[in-house]
């Protein structure tokens, strides 16, 4: 499976439930049709240290309608075969979404799902082999995570068990806040990736215009992920009752204009 097929690829980020799961429906079938690669879908929790509050209200307005990891499941089982481009990946937390099941339960739901891969969010270094060995059995690909800042040992971990994508986080901190990517400073982590794995790299945090798309692909990386931008998009189409999908169609074809295609053109 090509995650990022014609770089600069694109991945973004929307929880499950928020928007509601039957325009998130309609959601994804734009996205595809605007030619996102990859939608990472998370599962919603409280409380998230590392996002800030944009992502944060969107996780509690999700749980406040009661999305479960089965709705979100549900809508990656349901969508999937309408989408040529899209793949879907599952952002799971491990303290309230995998701990209080079991890491074999999850993987093979998530894995039953058709989704194309997952990302645990928050994993003690201690139940990272668990992931890795039950997603190998199940065949479902791994995102990894590291940080531009790194140490070599982390690094190496990330791009040895990465059998979707890194995800290349630009700077420490919160997601929202922060300064846009810079390739000066991106180039070196993403070449350190490079030199010990062959899967694709997508770099997130701070990337909120098709400026700083370009500047992700300036560094080397495969991909841009878009987070924050994409739920406050959403969160301000909901509140001022505009058609969500529409207000994020404009938002991910600014992301690329130079680069948009239409998946029915591929």
């Amino acid at each position: 499976m090509t995650f990022f097929p014609r770089p600069p690829g694109l991945a973004v980020f929307l929880n499950a439930g928020d928007p509601p799961l039957d325009v998130l429906d309609d959601i994804a079938d734009m996205l595809d049709e605007c030619g996102v690669d990859v939608l990472e879908l998370g599962v919603p929790f409280p409380d998230s240290v590392s996002d800030g509050p944009v992502i944060r209200r969107s996780a509690d307005r999700a749980l406040a309608a009661g999305t479960s990891l089965e709705d979100a499941l549900g809508f990656v089982e349901r969508s999937r075969s309408r989408h040529r481009r899209l793949r879907v990946v599952v952002l799971a937390d491990w303290a309230h979404t995998v701990r209080p099941r079991s890491m074999d339960q999850v993987v093979t739901a998530v894995a039953g799902s058709g989704a194309a891969g997952v990302l645990l969010h928050g994993a003690p270094p201690r139940v990272r082999p668990e992931l890795y060995d039950r997603a190998g059995a199940a065949g479902l690909p791994v995102v990894t995570t590291c940080y531009a800042s790194s140490s070599p040992q982390a690094v190496a971990e990330a791009a040895a068990h990465a059998s979707a994508y890194v995800y290349l986080i630009t700077h420490y901190g919160q997601s929202g806040a922060g300064p846009a990517p810079d390739p000066a400073v991106l180039r070196a982590p993403v070449d350190a990736l490079r030199a010990l794995t062959g899967a694709p790299v997508a770099a997130g945090f701070g990337v909120r215009t098709a400026a700083d798309v370009e500047r992700v692909h300036a560094a080397g990386a495969d991909a841009a992920v878009v987070g924050s931008t994409v739920v406050a998009c959403a969160e301000a189409a909901l509140t001022g009752g505009r058609d969500v999908t529409a207000d994020l169609a404009a938002l991910v074809t600014g992301l690329r204009p130079h680069h948009h295609r239409s998946a029915r053109s591929l």
